[in-house]
């Protein structure tokens, strides 16, 4: 079935709500952390197709054709069913309070401004003329998505504070124009975790970067635990270590290809029930709901699970899940999968699966699997180390 284009607009941009800072919490006392937990939020409606769209835009060019430690922590809320997951991140001095998406598959810290035009009414607005430690500068910067979205700004420098670490001087990217999609929804901008290489404001800095730079951290990691709202309905980031309370067994170690500035990995193999998928690589991203893979792939899988091709990017398929097998991988030799349960996305009159494809020859390992491993992200070596969560 094909969604239509007035609830595409729903996906990337869902009503958010603001959080309070809570303690911070260390898996390990000998290493320095900031830890994020996540909540839940039932109120936003979920789009498969919407989710594809922006996949396909962050990817786009790959389409076929002295400082003193501090700890911290900063609840998040996970919308709808695991669909996106977002933390308030307070900027300027004195702070105002942002809800932003936390996204492994990009780089860029942008967010509406007062600056902005045509921002949305729901949207928390930052002011740049009201925070004395913020400095301006010439620089721009412009981001498009497939689905036609767009925003873009200027660039300025200010103080960034992740429940209780102090960035100076971080880049920020303040929104002067934004699409229709995010002026209807409820995020105030991203907070980018991938590598700066693929930062749109050129010279600007991460602020995992900074950081370390810092020396807010002493171990150059963040470990992601991403919630269920079937569970605990939370879910937190940890920088500077990791949580083991949320560790289920044995961490395996992955290589990880970071030439294009994302946090890419390999599966030696793939399995689809009895349906083999061959080797792949695919790029760790939490900012994308689902599990995406190259058309040829996608097709096979949905085959294995009876799917039936929208034509849009997603497929339709049985909302009973209970003869399905899981979706399974195998990555540095450890099999890791994606529940049965999980394998559809949507559940309405029909369903709509968790997998689906966007024109490119990669696959994108979203929150369809992510939400049930623990990764700990080392920006360092790079490398990432892979859990079941719980």
């Amino acid at each position: 079935m094909k969604l239509s284009a007035s609830i595409f607009a729903l996906l990337a941009v869902a009503t958010f709500s603001s959080v309070d800072a809570a303690p911070a919490v260390s898996a390990d006392p000998a290493v320095q952390t900031l830890t994020i937990p996540l909540a839940e939020n039932p109120s936003y409606q979920r789009n498969a197709t919407r989710a594809v769209l922006k996949a396909r835009g962050k990817y786009s060019r790959f389409i076929n054709s002295p400082t003193t430690f501090a700890t911290g922590t900063v609840p998040m809320t996970d919308y709808l069913y695991d669909v996106e997951y977002y933390g308030t991140v307070k900027v300027g001095t004195p702070a105002q309070s942002l809800k932003l998406d936390f996204d492994t598959g990009s780089a860029d810290l942008w967010f509406a401004s007062t600056l902005c035009t045509n921002c949305g009414s729901t949207q928390t607005k930052f002011d740049s003329t009201k925070s004395s430690t913020y400095v301006s500068s010439t620089k721009t910067w412009s981001i498009s998505y497939g689905d036609g979205s767009s925003a873009s700004g200027v660039v300025g420098f200010d103080t960034v504070n992740l429940g209780g670490l102090s960035i100076t001087g971080q880049g920020i990217e303040l929104a002067k124009k934004e699409a229709a999609a995010f002026q209807s929804g409820p995020i105030d901008g991203l907070l980018g975790l991938a590598f700066d290489t693929i930062i749109t404001a050129t010279g600007v800095k991460t602020p995992m970067d900074n950081l370390i730079s810092q020396g807010l951290i002493t171990s150059p990691v963040f470990g992601v635990y991403l919630g269920r709202q079937t569970t605990d309905g939370a879910g937190e980031y940890v920088f500077g270590g990791y949580n083991s309370n949320h560790i289920n067994g044995a961490l395996t170690t992955v290589p990880v290809d970071s030439s294009d500035g994302f946090w890419t990995i390999t599966a030696s193999a793939g399995t689809a029930g009895t349906t083999s998928l061959g080797s792949f690589s695919g790029i760790l991203d939490t900012g994308t709901s689902l599990m995406l893979f190259t058309n040829t792939m996608a097709a096979k899988v949905a085959k294995a699970y009876g799917a039936t091709d929208n034509y849009d990017g997603t497929y339709t398929i049985k909302c009973d899940t209970s003869s399905f097998s899981p979706l399974t991988f195998t990555i540095a030799g450890t099999k890791f999968s994606i529940p049965a349960a999980d394998l559809v996305y949507y559940r309405g009159t029909t369903c709509i699966a968790s997998f689906a494809y966007a024109n490119l020859p990669f696959a994108i390992f979203g929150d369809a699997f992510l939400k049930s491993h623990y990764v700990i992200y080392n920006q360092a070596i790079p490398n990432v180390q892979i859990a079941l969560s719980k």
